[in-house]
């Protein structure tokens, strides 16, 4: 590790600090219930007010849900863990049908102009549209809630995947297609041999916009499906008013989030040219 990079480390991780010190200690101490009449304990007076909870009892929470991540007591009590792998299974599957279908597809648009001129209307009117937007006609159409979260990662994951690799494969450099047809080499030899590995790395670009779109998406998808996934952990436990799990989920979401940025980060650096 560089100076440089211990240094803007160490500045990360003292202004986390300072911003934990003063949430801690902007939350005022909770005040001891004294003895209730029957009357206040008939009326709810009994349980504690809910409140914005300290970073310290986030920190707990943590500490005991990661404890014991996949733990299945229930429909309803699932550990963090499971919760994840659920909206993970989604995204990746439905990540995954997109770009089946949109890398070959924008390599076909981007090597030909006359498919480009045919569904570039097609794409600008179905672009636009929000993923949650699809979710009611996937319900209706699928009937499943688990096919229809997976749908609209689907759609919300195909755009970014197939403008970015038709914008790379058209832009790659006119004179090294050249080269491969006085090779004599074959439509499929040239797109595999000169234009993939040029377009690469605009096309991990959209993969890696994508990617972080769907994970954005399922969570607010599985708060309309229910039953499973980390975008229902979060509705649940707000139905709970319990703020400290909400927080601690949240948390999840974007550590999860920066992973997978992470990884797509590291492919994408791997396929770039570097002279």
């Amino acid at each position: 590790m560089s100076a440089f990079q211990t240094r803007s480390l160490v500045l990360s991780i003292s202004i986390l600090v300072f911003l934990l010190g003063i949430w801690e200690m902007s939350i005022p101490a909770k005040e001891a219930v004294g003895e209730l009449t029957e009357y206040e304990i008939l009326m709810g007076g009994a349980a504690p007010k809910a409140g914005v909870p300290p970073p310290s009892e986030i920190f707990l929470k943590a500490f005991n849900e990661l404890s014991n991540p996949f733990y299945d007591a229930g429909p309803n009590d699932k550990g963090i863990g499971i919760q994840i792998g659920y909206s993970l299974y989604r995204v990746l599957t439905g990540y995954g049908l997109a770009a089946l279908i949109a890398i070959p597809l924008g390599f076909l648009i981007g090597m030909s102009p006359l498919m480009y001129r045919a569904l570039d209307p097609f794409i600008q009117v179905l672009r636009p549209i929000s993923p949650l937007a699809w979710m009611p006609l996937a319900l209706f159409i699928i009937q499943d809630s688990e096919g229809s979260a997976i749908f609209v990662i689907f759609i919300c994951s195909i755009w970014p995947m197939l403008i970015n690799t038709a914008f790379g494969v058209a832009g790659v450099r006119k004179d090294w297609v050249n080269v491969a047809k006085t090779h004599e080499l074959s439509v499929w030899k040239t797109a595999y041999l000169v234009i993939l590995p040029a377009a690469a790395p605009t096309i991990l670009t959209g993969m890696r916009i994508s990617i972080g779109i769907a994970w954005l998406v399922i969570v607010a998808a599985e708060m309309l499906v229910g039953g499973t996934g980390i975008g229902y952990y979060v509705w649940n436990e707000w139905n709970n008013l319990d703020l400290t799990s909400v927080i601690f989920s949240i948390l999840m979401i974007g550590v999860v989030g920066m992973i997978l940025d992470a990884i797509f980060g590291l492919l994408q650096t791997r396929v770039t040219y570097q002279e």
